[in-house]
């Protein structure tokens, strides 16, 4: 069997026309929203999540397309946009009773995170982004020869057929090189949960890949939209990250406070995959947050 969080209860709940999601949830208080990244599932926030149980109801889902949720066929660019999968968060949310509440996410959930701050503010209090740029900057940033470092994002938008092809002949080489250059403790990450991120990836590759396709297309034509309209997200914000820009030639803390005025941005010392790497420096920062 497949890990679970000890002590949530694990929920299905329709979001959208034949889409629900997984979800698990435990704790009372205040509700925070935790979406995992790539390439994994709500396991990634097991630290966290049962840090912040002890103060704040924590919903943990797995994304539309990844781990236990359902995972629609690509029917068009909107399918796995981040405003789509946002509104199956707020719809979450809402179904589990809360029309207001804190929301983080890691990697390809903070991108949902970001775009639901953006469509949904009234729903947003708190928005907290891990390891990310929005993906119109994402984009500006790579170029050169610094820009192999993110070769799987070239790699996944291009049209349907060759990517999913060649990343479900090898996907457990492929997913499995992510978790292992992308971390600097390798014990973070046990064999029991690599072997379940594996597992989760390996059945999912089309909706992976789906989703990293809209990032390319209308998840772009999304961010530019609202940055020329001059919409920001209107609560506080926080944003952890690697230092990145130091690589690649950039400042990600003015990249981001062009779209948070109420930021606090913070460099990071261990891997990408922060929350497994070092939960209790991601859960004071979630904590701080939420005092804003």
């Amino acid at each position: 069997m497949a890990p679970v969080l000890p002590g949530f209860d694990y929920l299905r709940v329709p979001v959208a026309d034949g889409v629900s999601l997984n979800a698990a949830v435990a704790g009372s208080g205040s509700p925070i929203v935790l979406l995992h990244g790539f390439p994994q599932t709500h396991l990634m926030w097991r630290h966290v999540a049962a840090d912040l149980a002890a103060g704040h109801t924590v919903i943990c889902p797995d994304l539309r397309g990844y781990g236990a949720s359902d995972k629609p066929a690509e029917a068009g660019r909107d399918t796995y946009s981040k405003r789509t999968m946002a509104a199956d968060v707020v719809a979450l949310a809402r179904a589990l009773g809360h029309e207001r509440f804190a929301l983080a996410g890691h990697d390809r959930g903070a991108l949902v995170a970001f775009r639901a701050g953006l469509d949904h503010p009234a729903a947003i209090s708190h928005l907290a982004c891990l390891d990310v740029l929005p993906t119109l900057d994402m984009w500006e940033v790579m170029h050169g020869a610094g820009a192999a470092v993110g070769f799987h994002l070239y790699l996944m938008a291009q049209p349907p057929g060759l990517p999913e092809q060649m990343i479900g002949a090898s996907a457990d080489a492929f997913f499995g090189h992510f978790l292992d250059v992308w971390t600097l403790d390798r014990g973070a990450i046990p064999d029991g949960v690599r072997v379940a991120y594996l597992d989760a990836c390996r059945t999912a590759v089309p909706s992976i890949v789906a989703d990293y396709r809209a990032s390319a297309g209308i998840d772009v034509d999304h961010d530019r939209k609202d940055l020329e309209a001059g919409n920001r997200l209107r609560m506080p914000v926080t944003v952890l990250q690697q230092d990145w820009g130091a690589a690649l030639g950039y400042d990600a803390g003015a990249l981001w406070g062009a779209w948070a005025p109420d930021l606090v941005h913070e460099t990071v010392r261990c891997g990408h995959f922060m929350a497994e790497e070092d939960p209790a420096g991601v859960a004071a920062a979630l904590r701080a947050l939420l005092t804003r």
